[in-house]
């Protein structure tokens, strides 16, 4: 039986305390301490790995796209879990029948399904709001190269959004969104993934990048737009993107990457490839369409994907409970047939674990996960947002203060006597200095010519597109006090 406990801090007063414990930002939720991780993953036990099949429908040329037309894989894992979920013992041919889908029982009352339970789905994690290792706790051994590497970055992404939120209030860049409170989803999401992993971000994973490798001066350049931007300037600031390190350029379009996700998940699986596709999400995200498109379509197709969906609260100035009346997103899962979890995204210890099991099951059992991770977007939606105006402030103090991810993996890994006062202060004090030069360089580069403002869209320009780039040059050359002057025409 698992253990339960209340959200509570012993380092705010006890009117936040009171307010918090009465309502999260999505509800009250039972926090499960000993937290069997296999079991909240795969409530119903083990399954074994799919077997996997190709079906010969027609004697056809075995090229990639009659492949694609005429074969399809099929899954007995699927059809086993089906049959066994429908079935019952107590059934015979008066009380069930065979319908579309598998065999539905009959029964002589009117019941409807409940529409919510009246318990919440527990969220899984391992230390306690002051870094503690929970007792018993179910997880994933980090060592200590690992657990420094992934608190070193979580420092380093903590320090790049204040810099870089700096710089956008000083006009020196146009636009930037932070990751506060959001430190532990980046990084330990992705300590738990391999090179080999796609991933298809939304807008509030540059962590990600950050682990793989993607250094502060190519943040910087991207945020700045100029010659050495992989974007060539054409995307908004934070609109990173990286073939070397299989990170999908973000785009603005919310929820648009779930679909794509799966579609690519798909081909990896046609391919087999022992990797997997993981795609984050917003909690606003899945109020769009393509959120449930993509989610069935993993299902159907059983594709090897990863739905992480970082439940902070707040879609821009939307709260949850105007978004949806469902317990969280973990549940929605279900609903498609994708088995969940629901995690503390404050946790990175307990996201690592999360993800590192839900990745063995998207390869192993080629099948789509669903992860929730609660947590709070302590920090503005964006720099065109102010969240005062829709939230409390003292919501906003309790966050950052008490319940802080970066705080509790450090004393985590101080206690385990991998960090000390030393390290904390060499490593703010280098990053802070690598980051302040990388925007000096950023600034100093040549923005893009024009021409890149026409390319890589057609192999052949229209004549119309031909024609606004020489009324642009034109425009240019007539007003140039109106353009900046490192502008290649």
């Amino acid at each position: 039986m698992a253990n339960w406990c209340r959200i509570s801090s012993r380092t705010i007063s006890n009117h936040v305390k009171t307010r918090v414990n009465q309502g999260l930002p999505w509800g009250a939720v039972g926090i499960n301490q000993t937290s069997g991780l296999s079991s909240a993953l795969n409530p119903g036990g083990p399954v074994s790995d799919g077997n996997w099949r190709y079906q010969n429908r027609l004697p056809v040329p075995r090229n990639r796209a009659t492949l694609f037309c005429n074969q399809r894989f099929e899954s007995t894992v699927a059809e086993k879990q089906r049959d066994s979920f429908l079935s019952s013992e107590s059934d015979d041919d008066h009380q069930s029948v065979d319908f579309p889908g598998g065999k539905v029982s009959y029964i002589s009352k009117m019941n409807f399904i409940s529409e919510s339970s009246q318990t919440r789905v527990p969220c899984y994690r391992v230390l306690d709001d002051d870094g503690e290792l929970i007792t018993d706790s179910d997880f994933q051994q980090v060592s200590k190269e690992v657990a420094v590497k992934m608190y070193s970055n979580m420092v380093s992404l903590q320090i790049m959004d204040t810099i870089f939120y700096e710089a956008q209030r000083q006009g020196r860049i146009s636009f930037y969104l932070t990751s506060a409170g959001e430190e532990a989803i980046n990084i330990a999401s992705a300590a738990a993934l391999t090179e080999q992993d796609i991933i298809l971000p939304q807008y509030r994973e540059p962590g990600v990048l950050l682990w793989r490798g993607f250094s502060l001066q190519e943040f910087a350049d991207q945020c700045l737009g100029n010659k050495a931007d992989y974007g060539k300037g054409r995307q908004m600031p934070i609109h990173y993107g990286s073939r070397k390190h299989n990170f999908f350029t973000i785009s603005s379009p919310i929820a648009t990457q779930l679909p794509q996700a799966a579609g690519i998940a798909y081909s990896l699986k046609m391919d087999n490839k022992k990797a997997c596709v993981v795609s984050y999400i917003g909690d606003g995200g899945t109020s769009e369409g393509d959120f449930h498109a993509g989610l069935n379509f993993a299902a159907v197709v059983e594709a090897p994907v990863i739905f992480f969906c970082r439940n902070n609260g707040w879609a821009i100035s939307t709260n949850v409970s105007e978004q949806f009346r469902s317990d969280g997103i973990v549940v929605k899962g279900r609903a498609y047939g994708i088995r969940s979890i629901r995690v503390d995204g404050n946790d990175a210890l307990a996201v690592y674990s999360a993800v590192s099991a839900a990745r063995e099951m998207a390869i192993n059992e080629q099948r789509p996960i669903l992860i929730e991770a609660l947590t709070y977007r302590v920090g503005h939606h964006s720099t065109s947002d102010d969240s005062t105006k829709y939230r409390q402030l003292d919501e906003i103090v309790y966050w950052k203060n008490a319940r802080d991810p970066v705080n509790r993996f450090r004393n985590w890994v101080q206690n385990c006597g991998w960090w000390s006062e030393q390290q904390e202060t060499q490593l703010r004090n280098s990053v802070r200095k690598q980051l302040l030069e990388a925007i000096q360089v950023a600034e100093k580069t040549e923005k893009p010519p024009l021409s890149e403002m026409f390319s890589d869209v057609y192999d052949y320009p229209p004549t119309n597109l031909e024609e606004q780039e020489n009324h642009l040059r034109e425009t240019v050359r007539r007003h140039p006090d109106d353009y900046p002057a490192d502008i290649s025409v």
